[in-house]
């Protein structure tokens, strides 16, 4: 395996040539402890049961060498390129890994014509591992499809997208998709106990580990035993630097205060988490808010567009229930554009249980989407003659302006007078609920649609 900085390619991974059957011991000491534990049978993975588990179909069609195009979807660490590994120790086919992110099209294209004419000529099937195959446009998997169809290729993409929307659907309805969940705790927790028991290096450092470190970095990996393995040989690695005998839980915290969490700002779940955040809000849920910000922000969030959202939440689910709703949205992202980040995660986390302790309304927002469609779908009604301005002797003479009441003249401050076409006189767009603040803006409106009524200018309710 070729050193090279940063983590390794799907070809350090791999290396560069066909795999035989087993693969044969190689000194990979040097190699990071993820690398070094990754298992090399399907008996040793951890954790995916439910569709590595003795009996399931595909650990039969892996130990069978009977292998059909897969789609490995799960998060990181979960095991997708593990599970390539043991594909690649256990089939007789020729093996090829490619990395979606660092293959151009000319490398895909000499691969698939490989592959075409190895089966062409020796009949022999390949196995065409792509990493990050979302990263694939439509042109390349389209490519790959002809060659799947064929049977010159027998496909496993690993995605950590929906691959719903990612994998070109023709290429997936060739392929079982296979969805690997985040590890338990406890696969977790199995995991980093199998490293310290069996890691030459780990084992040569002489440095005990605390059984409640352990757990602290089994919960906090979430579900990644690739992040929990690299923290835990930081952690010993720091320990034996320091000459410390031991990993206390508070080292632990340490090597993995620089943690990523689960995130991807272009991803999916960006999509999730920002969901989780406004229904906590919708359901006056202030602790899962603070969580689900902090998730966010703690991630790399721009804090901007948290504060755009909150802003968007203080219209459509609050509205009129609480008016002060939009202010302190507003000033919270004032306050984050002024003061950035650590500090102004505050103003924001401020504005979202201002936001979850409010009461709730959607009647402006069902409003205006209901007047919306009405201005795109109906006719495009002119202007009552009577709300048109009249700045010109000529205008007035064609009756813009006639029988416009100027409402502060009027006794209660309401003019008897329609302000909507005729064609949608009956429309009743804003309808108030009786929670918070609205409930008095409810009464007023009502209150002055009946004076309407009472002096002729009815709104045809």
């Amino acid at each position: 395996m070729r050193h090279r900085a940063g983590p390794p390619t799907v070809r350090d991974l791999f290396g560069e040539s066909p795999a035989p059957a087993a693969t044969a011991e190689r000194d990979d000491r040097a190699a990071p402890l993820a690398e070094r534990m990754r298992p090399r049978e399907v008996a040793e993975i951890c954790g995916q049961d439910e569709v590595l588990g003795p009996g399931r179909p595909l650990r039969r069609a892996i130990e069978r060498d009977e292998l059909r195009s897969l789609i490995l979807w799960g998060p990181p660490g979960s095991g997708k390129t593990t599970l390539a590994h043991v594909i690649r120790n256990r089939t007789s086919a020729w093996f090829e890994a490619l990395s979606a992110l660092h293959s151009g099209v000319k490398e895909v294209r000499e691969v698939l014509k490989a592959a075409e004419e190895r089966r062409r000529k020796l009949g022999q099937r390949t196995v065409l591992f792509i990493d990050e195959i979302h990263r694939f446009n439509k042109a390349q998997q389209d490519a790959l499809l002809a060659h799947v169809e064929s049977g010159d290729v027998v496909l496993v993409g690993a995605t950590t997208e929906n691959p719903s929307f990612e994998v070109n659907q023709a290429l997936l309805s060739r392929s079982r998709l296979v969805v690997l969940q985040p590890l338990s705790t406890e696969a977790i927790g199995a995991v980093l106990r199998r490293a310290l028991e069996r890691d030459a290096v780990l084992r040569e450092a002489a440095v005990a580990v605390a059984d409640d470190a352990l757990g602290f970095l089994a919960r906090a990996s979430d579900g990644d035993a690739r992040t929990a393995l690299n923290v835990l040989e930081l952690a010993v690695a720091t320990a034996v630097d320091a000459g410390a005998a031991a990993v206390t839980p508070e080292a632990m915290r340490e090597a993995f205060s620089r943690k990523a969490l689960l995130y991807d700002r272009a991803g999916e779940e960006h999509f999730n988490l920002i969901s989780a955040l406004h229904k906590a809000l919708r359901n006056s849920d202030a602790d899962a808010a603070l969580y689900w910000l902090a998730r966010m922000l703690e991630a790399g969030e721009d804090p901007l567009y948290v504060a755009r959202r909150l802003v968007r939440f203080a219209s459509e689910d609050v509205g009129l229930a609480e008016p002060g709703a939009l202010v302190q949205c507003v000033a919270a992202q004032q306050a984050v554009h002024f003061v950035g980040l650590p500090e102004g995660a505050l103003a924001l986390a401020q504005a979202a249980v201002y936001l979850a302790a409010a009461p709730k309304s959607n009647a402006l927002y069902v409003g205006y989407g209901e007047a919306a469609r009405d201005a795109l779908e109906t006719r495009a009604e002119p202007v009552p003659l009577h709300l048109r301005n009249a700045p010109t002797k000529l205008m007035k003479g064609l009756g813009y302006g006639a029988g416009y009441r100027y409402a502060h003249d009027e006794p209660e401050g309401v003019a008897a007078m329609t302000g909507l076409p005729d064609a949608l006189a009956a429309r009743r767009y804003y309808r108030p609920t009786e929670r918070g603040r609205e409930k008095e803006y409810a009464a007023r409106l009502e209150a002055a649609r009946r004076l309407r009524e009472r002096r002729g200018g009815g709104d045809g309710a």
